[in-house]
């Protein structure tokens, strides 16, 4: 498969950055799951989802990140997205998404406008 999943995850002073590249699909949604887990179980509360590279993303993706929004939200944090490429902006428009989620042009805006920075 030419497009597969790529997932790394930074962490630093102002929060998680996970950046997600390829396909996020039912085969590659665990993936991210596991990954957000292992974040939000140690102990982060400012996860932002850079999502420039990504190409597709499924309903079993979307599934992952609102179940990790709503883990967060019990914590008293937050999940948002930055760098949507223009398909998967319309998949967050047409699922509604984009009014779930606070969505960011670039990593950098999503730091600063959530107060995380320095």
């Amino acid at each position: 498969m030419a497009n597969a999943c790529g997932i790394s995850a930074h962490t630093g002073e102002s929060g998680a950055v996970i950046s997600v590249t390829g396909r996020i699909d039912a085969s590659s949604a665990g993936l991210l799951d596991t990954e957000l887990s292992r974040l939000i179980d140690g102990g982060e509360r400012a996860i932002i989802v850079e999502m420039g590279g990504l190409e597709y993303i499924s309903s079993s993706g979307l599934r992952v990140l609102l179940a990790a929004k709503k883990n967060l939200k019990r914590s008293g944090g937050d999940l948002s997205i930055a760098t949507l490429t223009p398909f998967v902006r319309e998949v967050f428009e047409i699922s509604g998404f984009l009014r779930i989620f606070l969505v960011y042009e670039s990593v950098e805006e999503a730091t600063e406008r959530k107060g995380l920075t320095g």
